[in-house]
């Protein structure tokens, strides 16, 4: 569940780069690769929640 709030946290922030670099105050082939990526660990995260995991 750490990993969850993690990443909403890492979201929040890349999407506010992201905005800085659509106003050309941040490079866009940073932002825009880390927003993607925040989602794709809050996502994964939030998938592998209640995961049977064996006996």
């Amino acid at each position: 569940m750490k990993w969850f709030w993690v990443g909403c946290l890492l979201i929040i922030t890349s999407f506010y780069f992201s905005v800085m670099s659509l106003m050309n105050l941040f490079p866009i082939w940073l932002s825009f690769p880390s927003l993607f990526l925040s989602i794709y660990i809050t996502v994964h995260a939030f998938n592998n929640r209640h995961r049977f995991k064996g006996f």
